[in-house]
């Protein structure tokens, strides 16, 4: 099983919204996927409560059955579309996949 963990810092404002809405956009568009791309076995996506300045706004947690099925998640144009409108959005973004 592959773990794909995703954290991004959102600008205080961008297209059109606030780093609060923003936010809420992204955690609907990414769970949007789950039954869009069949190789996703498993998807959350949080949005942070934790007024650390050293916190991150949204985390997204995701299972794949392979790397390949990562593969395919990440090269569909679904999920490209969504990363489009992250990539306006964010600040920061950290990663990290792994095998469970």
């Amino acid at each position: 099983m592959i773990k794909h963990i995703v954290m991004w810092k959102l600008k205080s404002e961008a297209m059109g919204g606030s780093r609060q809405e923003n936010a809420a956009k992204i955690k609907q568009k990414l769970e949007g996927l789950r039954h869009k791309i069949k190789e996703i076995r498993n998807i959350e996506v949080g949005i942070n409560s934790c007024s650390d300045p050293s916190a991150y706004d949204v985390a997204l947690v995701c299972e794949f059955m392979s790397w390949g099925d990562l593969r395919i998640y990440q090269e569909h144009p679904l999920h490209k579309e969504v990363a489009a409108y992250i990539a306006n959005v964010r600040e920061e973004r950290v990663v990290v996949d792994y095998d469970k």
